[in-house]
């Protein structure tokens, strides 16, 4: 979700440590989660978040460094817990309630004189069938902005409203909708995508759609 990454919102943490050494602190795990407002996020009822995931995303200033080859472990005393990073720099985040209270923290393998900053970004949750009905993931979309009005307050002003979702699979794909008035048919792009708008008409009719292949992720977009 590229546009969240520039929103005031984010909260943007920009930092840096004079250690050389090959793995660093980072941050506490307890900066993290208020940074990407994971403990409220979880806080609100199962049926206002149930359709959306929530990452923390890791976005190192030097463009040259790929997101994904950071390495994050989390230090909790002797234990050692590794964060994994998607090719994004993402990682789904559920406050863990033994780190906040141990304030244990996030190392990094991340060079002491490069900065970096942390974010979130937002998916939707996929069905493991390959049909299921239009709301149960296009839902996502309007769940999302309401969570974030939530969870933001006053500074969703200042965050884009989600308008789509970007379908990503691993190789070329078509996605069906059975809609009353006839069938629609989304190839993937070069990319292997399929941007679904969010349509209102299609939300209250909720009719079956079928995929040819399963995407590996569904991202919820601004565009």
């Amino acid at each position: 979700m590229k546009t969240l990454a520039a929103a005031p919102l984010l909260l943007s943490l920009i930092l840096s440590a004079d250690a050389q050494a090959a793995e660093r602190e980072w941050i506490p795990y307890r900066k993290l989660v208020d940074t990407v407002k994971a403990d409220k996020f979880y806080a609100l009822p199962m049926g206002e978040r149930d359709k959306v995931i929530l990452y923390a995303r890791l976005i190192p200033v030097n463009k040259a460094i790929a997101p994904g080859d950071v390495k994050l472990v989390v230090v909790d005393g002797t234990n050692r817990t590794p964060l994994p990073l998607d090719a994004a720099g993402r990682t789904r985040i559920v406050p863990n309630q033994q780190w906040l209270a141990s304030d244990a923290r996030i190392w990094t393998s991340l060079p002491a004189s490069e900065k970096s900053a942390a974010s979130f970004d937002i998916g939707a949750v996929l069905p493991e069938a390959m049909q299921w009905h239009y709301a149960s993931v296009m839902g996502a979309v309007p769940q999302a902005n309401a969570a974030i009005g939530k969870v933001a307050g006053a500074f969703s002003v200042f965050v884009p409203t989600m308008k789509s979702v970007i379908f990503k699979f691993d190789k070329p794909a078509q996605i069906s909708i059975k809609t009353k008035d006839g069938e629609r048919r989304y190839a993937t792009d070069a990319k292997h995508q399929v941007r679904l708008k969010l349509d209102k008409d299609l939300l209250k009719e909720n009719p079956l759609v079928a995929l040819s292949e399963r995407p590996f992720e569904a991202e919820i977009d601004s565009e």
